[in-house]
């Protein structure tokens, strides 16, 4: 099986697609998803949130959900709000938030690959949240929220896609976060073969986000040996050197006990700690941001403490196993109630909101994985700690859906 295939998508109109995208389905809680479907109809977000349209009280995970999304994914067909593509395509996605531009290619890419590692994963995966994408998945016949993956070392794809680009885009529009998405339709029959030939020459592919959307799509092929399609699950590939992580802060409730000055005595065990008059700027691997009763300190680690294990050195994992899991007895970060995570282009007003408001304790701040650590990760079948990467932009929902 090729590792990735054209597909004849369903696509928002030209002149609605604005009016349709929104944010992937698990960066808004239910609250904002309301918030931001006020006067907007034809958002997406009525499919991929649909417990917008159902009593407050409404279970999310409740049979009458995913009857509700299958219904609003009818109707925004019905609207015209959707239509689907006559022939099968590729479809080049290009991202451009600031100054910031990335561009890649929407595909159907291959469960096998998955299943044998060619497409390599490095996050668990929890059963409830696979049993709701794969719920998702088949109530609506369709795939609507896309992996995140990437490719290195392939300079020819990323060429071929600038000569795919030089005319104007055939879907374009701004959305959340003021990020400008772009699509443009990719079906002459020698292009799709270019694009599909230059695939093949790629050894790995990386999952970058969408754990869970790629584990229920393998779930799904399981469950429908016979249907081609099922064979398949949306994602978007790009090249690693275009995409852009941000750093993955950590805010804790408590100090499980200990005094603010014990905890910095505490932390002097295994990093130099500096007080700061202002914010810390973070330039090498190792150095956290602590704030803590209104004051920043600089914590670095001792460098013979930085491992060449591919996990170990992470600076999730080195703020982890010397400081949150000794001093502050949080060992299960992805269950405890005690941490929570701030990410994305919250920043350090965040941290500072959130523990000057008495809600937390403490705020650390981290420097952002990058891609090659997390490759190395998945190049050696290891997983990442919990919550070690935050992409931005992220993938819009509803600029192209595949339907099984």
């Amino acid at each position: 099986m090729h590792l990735t295939a054209p597909f004849a998508g369903w696509l928002p109109p030209a002149d609605r697609i604005a009016q349709v995208i929104a944010p992937p389905y698990d960066v808004v809680s239910t609250a904002e998803a309301l918030a931001q479907v006020v006067g907007k109809p034809l958002s997406f977000l009525h499919v991929s949130r649909p417990e917008i349209d159902l009593p407050p009280d409404t279970d999310v995970h409740s049979p009458a959900v995913y009857a509700q999304a299958a219904a609003n994914w009818q109707a925004l067909q019905l609207a015209g709000a959707l239509e689907q593509m006559p022939r099968q395509a590729y479809y080049v996605y290009r991202m451009q938030m600031g100054a910031h531009v990335q561009t890649g290619v929407v595909v159907a890419a291959a469960v096998e690959a998955y299943l044998k590692g060619r497409i390599a994963r490095h996050e668990l995966t929890r059963p409830d949240k696979e049993d709701d994408r794969v719920q998702h998945v088949l109530s609506l016949g369709a795939q609507t929220g896309p992996a995140l993956l990437a490719w290195r070392d392939q300079p020819e794809i990323a060429l071929y896609l600038q000569q795919l680009t030089t005319r104007s885009a055939d879907r374009e529009a701004v959305g959340d976060g003021d990020v400008k998405h772009s699509l443009w339709i990719v079906d002459d029959p020698k292009q799709i073969q270019d694009l599909q030939t230059l695939f093949e020459a790629v050894p790995t592919l990386y999952i970058a986000d969408g754990h869970h959307r790629s584990a229920a799509a393998s779930r799904v092929a399981a469950a429908q040996p016979n249907n081609a399609k099922a064979q398949r699950f949306l994602a978007v590939a790009y090249p690693a050197q275009q995409m852009q992580i941000l750093p993955y802060h950590r805010v804790i409730s408590d100090l499980a006990g200990l005094s603010p000055e014990q905890l910095l005595t505490a932390a002097g065990e295994a990093f130099a700690v500096t007080a700061l008059n202002g914010r810390p700027e973070l330039n090498q691997r190792g150095d956290f941001g602590l704030y803590l009763k209104g004051s920043w300190y600089l914590l670095r680690i001792d460098p013979s403490l930085i491992a060449l294990d591919p996990v170990a050195r992470l600076d999730v994992s080195l703020l982890h196993d010397h400081l949150i899991g000794p001093h502050l007895h949080i060992t299960d970060p992805r269950r405890d109630p005690r941490i929570d995570f701030v990410g994305g282009v919250r920043g350090l007003p965040e941290l500072e909101r959130r523990v000057n408001s008495g809600e937390m304790a403490a705020a650390f701040a981290l420097n952002a994985t990058s891609m090659a650590d997390l490759m190395a990760v998945a190049d050696a079948g290891r997983l990442m700690p919990p919550k070690s990467t935050w992409f931005e932009p992220k993938l819009a929902d509803g600029v192209v859906s595949y339907a099984l």
